[in-house]
């Protein structure tokens, strides 16, 4: 039962499976004929298009052609629109050209460029029928236009390029560095304000062109560049800039001076010129040529090396006038007063030095950077050559000049002040040295000092020996030595001499006393002793009354002239003189008090005893006193 149960539900399933794949088969046999009859319908529909196609190309190409005819049109009528606004354009720049640049330069300039643009519009449509005719004529109105443009430039820059008063400059300075008055004394530089350059001051330059006028010629010059007038450009701006710098340094006062003209000067006269030079090299540079270099600079922004060549040429005279002083001082003849005033010299070129090689920076001064190097290294030179000079001139000074009184001679107090400058001047000879050579600049300046004073104590060696008095020679080298010793522990001059060298020339001071002391008054002193054959020293047996009167005679004529003559003489030291009179006091008084005590009673008791004996002690204190103040024989009779 359950077999044919099964059995009959498999053969319906397969029946069921027949009856549909017999419809599918039904329907994929329509859906063919479907798809043919599509084909057949669509190869159609392109037969259509394709003839359709065919009948439409000549209209697509009159179309299409009739387009472009259009655009041409459109494109001629704005071409012809163009050439007639430029034919506007070449009337409109005409007027403004033939008007000149002077009213309105900013139009004056558009019309120029407006000019150009047409040159060019023309320039690339040269078929045109009036192109070559509308580009004669502007190039015409072009040409007419620069040499207008050259000539307002000129007058422009010339008119505003005056001379800088000098007051004005001298506002510039920092207050410091003001003199009293524009020149002479005012500009002179002393020993004693040397160093003032050195603080940290503030230069403010001048405005040298009005602040309206630089951008009008800054686009003048810019204009004429493009349009190939370097060469003019370049000979307006050195000519009316070059005038000005060299006109504000003659009114400040530089003058171009060469060797001979030097010479000739008294030396009042060229010292004081040479304090105002180094004052006008401070003021050139820092002032004068810093504003000139901000005007080329605006002038021709732009123009870095066309900027650099008009600033060195427009100043490249005024820097010659300027160094040509400082070149004919550095060339005339030595003199040792020069030294300190060519130290100056030196002193503000190594100052300016480095801001002149800032402002001449560029290839096209590059002479003028080695003019003023080739001048601060010739100013070193010379002085390092004075310097060895001065040495030789102490050694050798055989100056005429008598100091009869025996004191601090001329020649003593000129080298000592010299050297005290050395020390006000030391940071600038050590930097000198070191110009030359490698060396210990300390070691070096206490070294040629020394030999200075060494100069100096032969040269008084030599003058002490005219002395016939041999006391006066001690008392001359006293003074002139106790004299140099006294100023450099006084100054800071001893810091390159040292202790060593005071305390050693205090005790040559020390051994000319003593030796004027011997010669002196050991002769005088013999005068109150006698020699008393098997005497205790203390009696007065065996002594005659005429050997007695005799010892006071010859003390009190001996006494006498060394109080007239030394009396004249001169100890210019109040404390050395004392200290001289007190030695001599204290070997002097004693001896006369013990002779006059032993012997005087021999001659007290005799005839007209005041004939011998003269003098108390008191007296000759009194006397002592009056040595060595440099009396004349009148003053000390009326002291009688």
């Amino acid at each position: 039962m359950q077999n044919q149960t099964t059995m009959g539900f498999n053969d319906l399933t397969m029946e069921t499976l027949r009856d549909r794949a017999a419809t599918m088969k039904d329907c994929l046999a329509r859906s063919q004929i479907i798809t043919d009859s599509m084909t057949s319908i669509l190869g159609s529909f392109d037969l259509r298009l394709s003839a359709l196609e065919s009948a439409m190309r000549p209209t697509q190409i009159k179309t299409h052609s009739m387009r472009k005819a259009h655009e041409n049109i459109d494109k001629t009528l704005k071409f012809a629109d163009a050439v007639l606004v430029q034919f506007d354009l070449v009337k409109q720049a005409e007027s403004e050209i033939l008007r000149g640049p002077h009213e309105d330069l900013e139009s004056y300039l558009e019309a120029v460029n407006q000019l150009k643009n047409i040159v060019r519009f023309f320039s690339t449509n040269k078929n045109l029928k009036s192109s070559i005719g509308v580009i004669t004529h502007s190039t015409t109105l072009l040409q007419k236009a620069s040499l207008m443009l050259e000539e307002e430039f000129r007058q422009l820059l010339t008119s505003c390029s005056k001379p800088v008063e000098t007051d004005r400059l001298l506002d510039c300075l920092p207050a410091s560095l003001r003199p009293s008055t524009a020149h002479g004394e005012g500009g002179k530089k002393t020993h004693s304000d040397h160093n003032k350059s050195s603080e940290n001051v503030v230069y403010r330059p001048p405005t040298l062109l009005p602040p309206k006028v630089v951008p009008l010629l800054h686009d003048l010059a810019q204009q004429m560049l493009q349009t190939g007038q370097q060469q003019q450009v370049f000979i307006i701006y050195r000519e009316a800039r070059s005038s000005c710098m060299e006109n504000s340094l003659k009114k400040l006062g530089v003058e171009r001076l060469g060797k001979d003209d030097v010479q000739k000067m008294q030396w009042e006269v060229l010292e004081a010129k040479i304090g105002n030079w180094i004052h006008f090299v401070r003021i050139a540079v820092k002032l004068l040529f810093a504003a000139e270099r901000k005007v080329s600079d605006q002038v021709f922004d732009g123009k870095e090396s066309f900027m650099d060549q008009c600033f060195a040429e427009a100043t490249a005279g005024s820097v010659s006038l300027l160094l040509s002083f400082g070149e004919a001082i550095a060339k005339s003849k030595r003199s040792p007063e020069k030294l300190f005033v060519l130290l100056d010299m030196y002193e503000i070129m190594k100052e300016v030095q480095p801001e002149f090689n800032t402002l001449y920076a560029s290839i096209n001064a590059a002479e003028l950077r080695e003019s003023v190097s080739a001048l601060t290294k010739r100013l070193a030179e010379t002085a390092q050559e004075t310097f060895v000079d001065f040495e030789e001139a102490v050694e050798k000074d055989a100056t005429k000049t008598a100091v009869l009184d025996g004191t601090v001679h001329p020649l003593t107090s000129y080298v000592i002040n010299y050297v005290k400058f050395l020390f006000d001047y030391q940071s600038t000879l050590k930097q000198l040295f070191l110009e030359f050579e490698e060396i210990d600049p300390d070691a070096q300046l206490a070294k040629i000092t020394t030999r200075i004073m060494q100069a100096l104590q032969n040269n008084l060696d030599g003058k002490s020996k005219h002395y016939k008095d041999q006391a006066l020679t001690q008392i001359f080298m006293m003074n002139n030595i106790h004299y140099a010793v006294r100023s450099v522990r006084r100054s800071e001059a001893k810091d390159m001499l040292g202790d060593d060298w005071v305390q050693i020339h205090r005790r040559v001071v020390q051994q000319h006393a003593n030796q004027y002391k011997r010669i002196s008054w050991s002769k005088i002193l013999q005068c109150l002793t006698v020699q008393v054959a098997g005497g205790d020293g203390i009696s007065t047996a065996g002594v005659s009354r005429a050997t007695v009167k005799e010892k006071f005679k010859t003390f009190n004529t001996q006494f006498e002239e060394l109080h007239q003559k030394q009396s004249q003489w001169t100890v210019p030291d109040s404390e050395l003189r004392e200290s001289l009179r007190l030695a001599v006091a204290e070997v002097l008084l004693p001896a006369y008090r013990s002779f006059r005590k032993r012997f005087g009673p021999l001659i007290e008791g005799g005839k007209n005893p005041t004939k011998y004996i003269r003098f108390q002690p008191e007296d000759l204190e009194r006397m002592l006193a009056e040595f060595f103040e440099g009396k004349t024989l009148q003053e000390q009779k009326r002291l009688v």
